[in-house]
């Protein structure tokens, strides 16, 4: 009895730790602090993720490059599922190296004002290990991040990690996430 507790258990825990491309910073460990630029409608404003934590959950999602068909895909599923992230808590924040300039543009056009865009620096790239792997038929995305979500728990610890280049399963995996959290209150 106490074996199929535990394989039950195990079980209900895997959703929130699967990954189809193992990302760095597995679930529990500490997420990197940082402060950067950030957008949200347009405006731009310095964002500290220690801040934004204090205030609850944060899906902190990386994508390779504003106004590319998946990353703008991706931003319209999480503007459109913004509601639900704060109903459960959660702070919404994209990231990319994309200049803010660019990014201020996106948080308008195809994040509809919903949630904050920031621009991820080599250090953050480095720290959050999503470094776009090298692509020698396409030299234009050297430097760029992939496609990696993590769900931070607000007491800075990493509680779901997803990386695949696809954007389809990112949305909901964070969310189902973040209510998973919610619902352990």
């Amino acid at each position: 009895m106490r074996r199929i507790l535990g394989l039950l258990a195990l079980a209900a825990m895997l959703p929130l730790a699967a990954s189809p491309v193992q990302a760095a910073l597995a679930v529990g460990a500490r997420a990197p602090d940082f402060t950067t630029r950030g957008a949200k409608g347009g405006k731009i404003f310095k964002l500290h993720l220690a801040e934004a934590l204090k205030k609850g959950p944060v899906v902190l999602y990386f994508f390779p490059a504003a106004f590319t068909k998946g990353c703008t895909a991706e931003a319209r599923e999480f503007a459109d599922k913004t509601e639900e992230f704060k109903a459960a808590g959660a702070t919404i924040i994209g990231m990319s190296n994309d200049p803010v300039d660019t990014l201020a543009r996106f948080s308008t056009e195809e994040c509809r004002d919903k949630f904050a865009v920031a621009s991820a620096g080599p250090a953050i790239i480095r720290g959050y290990d999503v470094a776009l792997p090298a692509m020698p038929d396409r030299p234009q995305m050297a430097g760029k991040t992939n496609r990696t979500s993590y769900v931070i728990a607000k007491s800075g610890r990493i509680a779901y990690t997803y990386s695949d280049l696809n954007y389809v399963d990112h949305v909901t995996g964070t969310l189902a996430a973040v209510k998973s959290l919610s619902m352990k209150k």
